[in-house]
């Protein structure tokens, strides 16, 4: 949908439109691989008949991956399941992306989030537990 959008934005209107301002006309799709650690990502990334699109978030020496992966662990951190992050991957443009890619992301940021709760406390004075007996007084 993201690259679908800047096509629109690049053609000078949308997909089906008629309109004076229209530059050139959209003529399918190109498949392209984008590897990452995740695995490979199919790419279907919009043609032009005149011009050329690439897309932004492609362009060399981007961190692509480190994108993906904030987006996928934030999704997650926010409650949103496998099924909607691999939607939501679908939504960016991408496919590929198996719902075990997207546990294994997930596990990576539980332990970390686990490794901090489980951390010991700095900066804090230590409270030493102090137990109370009372007794109550015959009258």
């Amino acid at each position: 949908m993201i690259m679908e959008a800047d096509v629109d934005g690049l053609i000078g209107a949308g997909r089906y439109e008629r309109g004076e301002g229209r530059q050139t006309w959209r003529n399918g799709y190109r498949d392209r691989s984008l590897e990452t650690r995740l695995g490979t990502l199919n790419l279907k990334i919009p043609k032009m008949r005149s011009g050329s699109y690439f897309p932004g978030f492609l362009e060399p020496r981007k961190t692509v991956e480190k994108a993906l992966v904030a987006v996928i662990q934030e999704a997650w951190i926010n409650g949103v399941s496998t099924r909607k992050v691999d939607e939501l991957v679908q939504a960016i443009g991408m496919t590929g992306l198996s719902k075990s890619s997207v546990s294994k992301l997930c596990k990576d940021i539980d332990e970390r989030v686990n490794a901090f709760l489980r951390r010991p406390p700095r900066g804090l004075p230590a409270i030493l537990p102090i137990t109370l007996t009372t007794s109550e007084s015959e009258a």
